[in-house]
């Protein structure tokens, strides 16, 4: 007698990946706050007790979805200031890229700043914030001079561009196709106005 199974196609290492990618998608239709972990196991197709195998709750496929933000994040600020010799330029690009960021992987942004996971709970997630910092902070130093002033100025320029990417994200510069590569020039030109206030 043949038994036939119903095929998950999420076995071993698919697994982790099904339950992040359905992660992925709930929050995109209702924020980080706004599924449970059985739901995403629902839309990966596996089982309620499935995901206890690598996630022990919905807070852990969140840190795990949020250190992908972080390293996402990475890459991508990375390859826009290594595009420019120029400090003032790079980081125009950082802020550029930071607004684009947040319209392309709009969810993994969410992740990342609202879905109120410690740090203490999830050191891989200050670890990623760090990786991300010293990256940038060595741009700002060739700006502003001590370390205070080049925090002071990488905070500035950070918080403009997320700012923008919110109102980019609200509609408020409206929502035709040019909306993005115009807001991302808003956040390179306010940038370079932070710098300038700076001297």
């Amino acid at each position: 007698m043949t038994v036939n199974r119903r095929p998950t196609g999420h076995h071993h290492g698919n697994l982790r990946n099904a339950l992040e990618a359905a992660a992925l998608a709930l929050v995109s239709e209702r924020g980080p706050h706004g599924f449970t972990l059985a739901e995403a196991c629902r839309r990966a197709g596996v089982s309620v007790s499935a995901p206890y195998k690598h996630f022990a709750d919905r807070d852990a496929l969140l840190a795990s979805l949020a250190e992908k933000g972080y390293r996402e994040q990475h890459r991508r600020y990375s390859a826009a200031v290594s595009a420019d010799e120029d400090p003032v330029e790079q980081m125009a690009a950082f802020a550029s890229a930071y607004v684009r960021f947040a319209a392309e992987d709009s969810a993994l942004f969410a992740i990342t700043f609202y879905a109120g996971l410690g740090k203490s709970q999830h050191p891989e997630l200050a670890a990623a914030g760090t990786a991300l910092f010293d990256t940038l902070m060595p741009i700002t130093r060739r700006i502003a001079p001590g370390q205070d002033a080049a925090f002071d100025l990488l905070v500035s320029i950070a918080s403009a561009a997320h700012g923008l990417a919110l109102f980019l994200q609200q509609g408020i510069f409206g929502a035709d196709q040019d909306s993005l590569p115009a807001t991302e020039e808003r956040a390179a030109r306010t940038a370079r106005a932070i710098i300038r206030d700076t001297d």
